[in-house]
C-alpha cells in the first residue's frame, strides 16, 4: 500500500500515513488532537480543516458549502489521504476545564434512621497467636481461624496480599489490623481489602469516593466511611467529550477501530485526575481511599469498564449488564487501593441508568407517600415519577446546553461563573452574580435559565427565541455567529472578551429545555397519570442545586 506524507499547520517533520487514513488519525500522529462531537459522524462540521496543498478524498460534505470545497476545506472525520498534502487545523474548542470545587470539612447529610455503621468496609483489630514449634500452622490459615470469629465465614485474600501476609504479621509482632469488605447481600463474599501491622484506632478515617460520570462531567467526592464526613469534592469535564457530546455519538465512536479503548482511557483519565486531586486536598495518598461508589448512565458504565455498548443504540435497545458485580481497583486501573472494592451502582435500562437510581434513593422518593417528579437535567435527561406504590422512568436526549457545553460561553457553576442574571425592563442593562466574587468567565447552567427568562419578560427576545433589534439598547447586535446580547463587557471579565449570549445558544437551550418537557409529559400521559395531582417535583445533580425555580417556571421548564 502506498504511503503519504501529511504535514500539519506547516509543522515539521511530516507524518506518514498510508493510503486510506482519516486525516483525523493522520492528525492525532501529528500530536494534534481534534474534537470530534458528533463522534466522528461527520454531522457536527466542527472537525473542519483546511487542505492547503495535496488532496484528500472526501467521503462526505455535509456541513461544507461549495465556497467551503472550492478553497479546499474537508472534515477531518470524513476525509482520507491519498497523496502528499499539507492541512491547516483550525483552533479547536477548549472543553476540558479544570472545575475544582472549595468545598472541604462538610458533612454527609445521613438520612433519618441510617446507621453508618451499615456499609461494608470493616477495619478488624487483630491479635494472633505466634506460630511455635509445636503451632506451625501456616500464616495463611492463622488469619483466617482469627477473623473466623468476627466475620463467620472465611475471607477471599488475593495473591498480591498474600505475598506480603507474612512480613505484615511478623512487622506487627503478630498484632495486626485487617480490612475487610464484607459486601452487600446475603451471598457476598468478605474480601481482605489490606491488613497492616499494630492496631489502627477505631476513629481513623476509612476513604471512600464517590465517582458520577455524567456525560459532560465527572464529580468525586471524598468520602470518610467512619464519620460521614466529606473531605473534598471536585469536577472537570468528563475528557470524553471531544469524542461526542452526547451518548449516541459516543457509542458509534466507541464501536469504529479501537475508539472504545480510546473512550475507557479517556474517562479513566478524568476520574483518576480527580482521585488524585481530592485525595492531596485532605494530605493522603490515593492508595488509601480503600473503596469507590460509581454512579453513571448506563452508556457511560458500559464505557468505562469496556462493554461493547452498540446494542444500547439498536432496536431493541438492550444493555449488556444493568447490575455490575463488584470487583477490586486493580482490574479496571482506577488509581486507589488495587484492592478497594469499586461498586457500580445497578442501572435500570438502555437510558435509565445508575444515575437516576442513586437519584431516586437518595431523594426518598420510592419511600414517600407523596406522587414526586424527580428530574435529573442534564446531556441526558432522565425522569422518574411515582411513590412508594409505584415507579416509571423514562430518558430523553436534552444536549449538553444546561451543562454548560454546546454553549459560547458556557461553564459548569465554579469560581468565575455567573450563576443569576437580572435585566432592567426599561434600559436593558443587565446586572448579575458571580460565584466567588470573581471577574466574571461565563455562564453556568443556572444562569442561562435565568437569563433567557430575563430576555424573554424583557421583550428582548420572543417566545422563539429571536432578538427583538428595534429596542434602544447597543447590547443587542450582530456578532460572529449572528444576533447576540452582550452580559458584560471585556474590560469586566477575567478574559478580557465580551461574554455573550447568542442565537445559537438560545436555540440550544430551547431544544434542551423542550426535550426536558416533553420526556416527564409524555411519561405522564402514558401512565395516564395527571400532571397537576403531581405533589412535589425534585431536581437532582449540582444542576438541581443551584437552579432558580421561578426562572424556570418563566420559559416553561
Amino acid at each position: 500500500m502506498a504511503e503519504h506524507r501529511v504535514t500539519f499547520n506547516d509543522a515539521e517533520p511530516a507524518v506518514v500515513v498510508p493510503t486510506g487514513t482519516l486525516v483525523v488519525e493522520a492528525a492525532r500522529l501529528a500530536g494534534i488532537d481534534m474534537a470530534q462531537p458528533c463522534g466522528g459522524q461527520g454531522r457536527c462540521g466542527r472537525c473542519a480543516v483546511h487542505v492547503t496543498s495535496g488532496q484528500v478524498r472526501r467521503r462526505s460534505t455535509l456541513r461544507l458549502s461549495a465556497a467551503d470545497l472550492e478553497v479546499g476545506y474537508a472534515l477531518a472525520c470524513q476525509a482520507v489521504v491519498e497523496a502528499d498534502a499539507t492541512i491547516e487545523v483550525l483552533p479547536q474548542e477548549q472543553l476540558e476545564r479544570h472545575l475544582t470545587s472549595d468545598l472541604v470539612a462538610a458533612t454527609v447529610e445521613v438520612p433519618a434512621g441510617y446507621d453508618l455503621g451499615r456499609q461494608s468496609l470493616r477495619r478488624i483489630p487483630l491479635t494472633l497467636s505466634p506460630p511455635s514449634m509445636d503451632d506451625q500452622t501456616d500464616d495463611y490459615s492463622r488469619l483466617q481461624t482469627t477473623l473466623f470469629p468476627e466475620i463467620g465465614c472465611d475471607v477471599d485474600v488475593s495473591l498480591p496480599l498474600l505475598r506480603r501476609l507474612g512480613a505484615v504479621l511478623r512487622a506487627g509482632g503478630w498484632q495486626v489490623t485487617a480490612l475487610v469488605d464484607e459486601g452487600a447481600g446475603p451471598d457476598a463474599r468478605p474480601r481482605l481489602i489490606d491488613i497492616v501491622p499494630g492496631h489502627v484506632p477505631a476513629k481513623a478515617p476509612l476513604w471512600g469516593a464517590a465517582v458520577d460520570i455524567g456525560t459532560t462531567t465527572v464529580t468525586v467526592w471524598l468520602v470518610d466511611l467512619v464519620s460521614g464526613e466529606v473531605g473534598a469534592q471536585t469536577a472537570e469535564y468528563n475528557r470524553q467529550v471531544r469524542r461526542g457530546e452526547d451518548v449516541i455519538s459516543r457509542i458509534v465512536y466507541a464501536s469504529k477501530n479501537s475508539g472504545g479503548a480510546e473512550l475507557q482511557e479517556l474517562v479513566l483519565t478524568s476520574i483518576n485526575t480527580l482521585l488524585q486531586r481530592t485525595a492531596q486536598r485532605v494530605g493522603i495518598e490515593p492508595a488509601e481511599i480503600l473503596k469507590v461508589t460509581v454512579a453513571g448512565n448506563s452508556t457511560m458504565m458500559h464505557l468505562l469498564l469496556g462493554i461493547p455498548a452498540d446494542s444500547i443504540r439498536l432496536q431493541p435497545f438492550i444493555t449488556a449488564v444493568n447490575d455490575v458485580p463488584p470487583f477490586p481497583a486493580r482490574e479496571l486501573g482506577i488509581a486507589v487501593h488495587p484492592e478497594a472494592t469499586v461498586d457500580c451502582l445497578p442501572g435500570v435500562a438502555s437510558y435509565v441508568g445508575a444515575d437516576i437510581s442513586a437519584g431516586v434513593l437518595s431523594s426518598g422518593m420510592d419511600d414517600s407517600e407523596k406522587v414526586s417528579l424527580f428530574l435529573d437535567i442534564g446531556t441526558n435527561g432522565e425522569t422518574a415519577l411515582g411513590s412508594s406504590e409505584w415507579l416509571v422512568t423514562c430518558a430523553c436526549s436534552a444536549g449538553p446546553a444546561f451543562e454548560g457545553a454546546g454553549v459560547l460561553f458556557g461553564m459548569r457553576a465554579t469560581r468565575g461563573a455567573i450563576e443569576e442574571v437580572w435585566i432592567n425592563g426599561k434600559t436593558y442593562e443587565p446586572t448579575y452574580r458571580v460565584i466567588g466574587d470573581a471577574p466574571p468567565q461565563g455562564f453556568c447552567g443556572s444562569a442561562l435559565i435565568s437569563l433567557l427568562g430575563e430576555l424573554f419578560l424583557t421583550g428582548l427576545i420572543d417566545k422563539g427565541g429571536h432578538f427583538n433589534r428595534s429596542l434602544p439598547t447597543d447590547r443587542v447586535r450582530n456578532g460572529e455567529h449572528g444576533l447576540e446580547y452582550v452580559v458584560a463587557w471585556g474590560a469586566d471579565t477575567s478574559h478580557g472578551r465580551d461574554i455573550v449570549i447568542t442565537t445559537v445558544d438560545i436555540d440550544n437551550l430551547l431544544r434542551a429545555k423542550a426535550a426536558i418537557y416533553a420526556g416527564f409529559t409524555v411519561l405522564a400521559v402514558s401512565v395516564g397519570f395527571p400532571l397537576e395531582e403531581v405533589e412535589q417535583i425534585l431536581v437532582g445533580g449540582a444542576f438541581g442545586k443551584y437552579i432558580n425555580v421561578e426562572k424556570a417556571i418563566e420559559i416553561g421548564l
